[in-house]
């Protein structure tokens, strides 16, 4: 499996793509070379800026928020235009542009020397799915029953290629890696996705699933811990919290460009954070303030951005 980039989404066969993760995102982590074990997992930067993400990361976001529910076509200086207010160049657009339409996502219409982009209807399957579980993400859940959802799926030493595939899905789901071969969730509910993964990557004859309860909650607690890096996830909220504040648009360009980068940061996260119940978490858990600063700077934000959109996308 091909590793996402940082702040790209990866689909559901397990490469960089929009769907799942336009959907997801892209994501500010960068996964381990296949090595299973605890050890193996996201690593964040202090102070992370906002925007430091590819031009197809950027472009995909803008894609989902502003072309797909649009649902017209773009002109390439549209695009140019756009995605310069978040620096990025000329050439990395049209890079970018070019790439998702060899990958399906967009198709080109030329029109004299003017190229008007239109999504396929891959591509808008793969970001109405993304935009779907972006906000979606982070909303709290119901009260824990304390089962767990046990997965025993081990890949030879030899096969890398397909190792990191199984790490890769299986986290996409949020499962955690208690140990070689072990990954728990407790989101038990999830059992038919994850056989659905194991078929398709082709280890579901070599694995074994089962739910249970395990010990009192200081142990379930000490499990989440051992099978997530719970501390680093918090790190990247806190990061979160602290450059979406310090985002201060004074006009409409400003505004269209702080509200692309909040959905930019925020899409990684589905990626990130498994959605942990509430009683596995610690106290005062980062996650639940930038949720609530996501949705009140999406709220604010969005009306101007879309007020912008629309100037740059009149013909």
């Amino acid at each position: 499996m091909q590793t996402p980039a940082e702040g790209e989404p990866m689909d559901r066969t397990g490469g960089a793509d929009a769907g799942t993760a336009a959907d997801a995102g892209a994501s500010a982590r960068e996964r381990a070379d296949g090595d299973e074990g605890p050890a193996a997992g996201p690593r964040f930067r202090r102070r992370r800026e906002l925007g430091a993400a590819s031009a197809r990361s950027l472009l995909l976001t803008v894609l989902g928020e502003f072309v797909l529910p649009a649902g017209e076509p773009v002109w390439t200086a549209a695009f140019l235009e756009a995605l310069g207010l978040v620096g990025v160049e000329e050439k990395a657009v049209r890079q970018a542009l070019a790439r998702s339409a060899t990958e399906g996502w967009l198709s080109g219409e030329r029109h004299g020397r003017r190229t008007a982009w239109h999504l396929t209807p891959a591509g808008r399957r793969l970001l109405t799915d993304g935009t779907d579980r972006i906000y979606g993400f982070g909303r709290p859940g119901g009260d824990w029953d304390g089962r767990w959802l046990l997965v025993l799926a081990t890949v030879p030493e030899t096969n890398r290629k397909l190792r990191h595939l199984l790490r890769t899905r299986l986290s996409w789901n949020g499962l955690g890696n208690l140990s070689p071969g072990v990954w728990v969730s407790p989101h038990p509910e999830r059992e038919p996705e994850v056989r659905e993964v194991l078929a398709e990557i082709g280890v579901a004859d070599t694995s074994t699933l089962f739910v249970g309860s395990l010990g009192d909650l200081g142990e379930a607690r000490r499990v989440a811990r051992q099978a997530w890096n719970l501390d680093e996830i918090e790190l990247a909220y806190e990061d979160f919290l602290d450059a979406v504040r310090a985002l201060r648009p004074a006009d409409d360009p400003g505004t269209f460009a702080a509200h692309a980068r909040l959905v930019q940061e925020w899409r990684r996260f589905p990626f990130l954070d498994p959605a942990l119940p509430a009683e596995l978490l610690p106290d005062d858990w980062s996650g639940s303030q930038a949720f609530a600063l996501f949705h009140e700077r999406h709220g604010a934000w969005r009306p101007v951005a879309d007020r912008h959109w629309k100037a740059m996308t009149a013909d």
